[in-house]
């Protein structure tokens, strides 16, 4: 995550599905792409591009075969 990102430049879609990794982290420690679509109500490919955002940004990792939380500075209240 760079240096001063704020949360406030991601979309609502992202949070949304940010907000998704982080329930099924707490669950289950971890994240799936078919568990976040369900969870979503989003389309596999609109889940994978705001996956992509949020790896890119650093909120998100890639665990194993599936995603994690990255470093943040905000709270997630789900």
């Amino acid at each position: 995550m760079t240096e001063g990102h704020d949360v406030q430049e991601l979309s609502d879609v992202d949070i949304h599905v940010y907000e998704a990794v982080a329930s099924q982290t707490v669950e289950s420690g971890g994240a799936r792409l078919d568990g976040l679509v369900r969870a979503s109500g989003l389309t596999e490919d609109e889940v994978r591009e705001c996956l992509a955002t949020l790896i890119e940004q650093g909120y998100v990792v890639p665990k194993g075969d599936g995603y994690g939380l990255g470093p943040h500075t905000f709270e997630v209240w789900y």
